[in-house]
């Protein structure tokens, strides 16, 4: 399997679609990364010599932010959003959605499995 930017590639897909396994490398992206190395996109990964791999790879660490910059810039970001007290940055420190979305209903996937909190009648069952 072919390494590029660190991750292996499947090797018996297009090379448009092979280069998505990548993080930070979506379609558009792949095909402009292509273009500029000169390969045709529907050439299977197996099929590519190893000077082709190497322009792909020079492209993508010359021209693009991917893999292990791109989530270390993310999460740098997030942490300055923290640090400055800003209104989305304290709800990634609360774990809750920091784009406007409604949290009465439909937060699950952010806020967790429910918390059942204890009524008035099991407190005194309690007792």
């Amino acid at each position: 399997m072919p390494r590029i930017s660190g991750i292996d590639i499947p090797v018996d897909k297009r090379i448009g679609i092979s280069l998505t396994y990548i993080f930070g490398v979506g379609r558009s992206l792949s095909l402009d990364v292509l273009k500029k190395a000169g390969i045709d996109e529907s050439v299977k990964t197996k099929d590519l010599t190893e000077e082709e791999l190497g322009r792909i790879a020079s492209i993508l660490d010359n021209d693009c932010v991917v893999e292990g910059r791109l989530r270390r810039q993310l999460s740098q970001n997030i942490n300055r959003l923290k640090e400055i007290n800003c209104y989305r940055g304290l709800r990634h420190r609360r774990g809750l959605p920091a784009r406007g979305q409604r949290t009465k209903t439909n937060a699950r996937t952010r806020k967790g499995p429910r918390k059942v909190v204890a009524t008035k009648r099991s407190i005194k069952q309690m007792r």
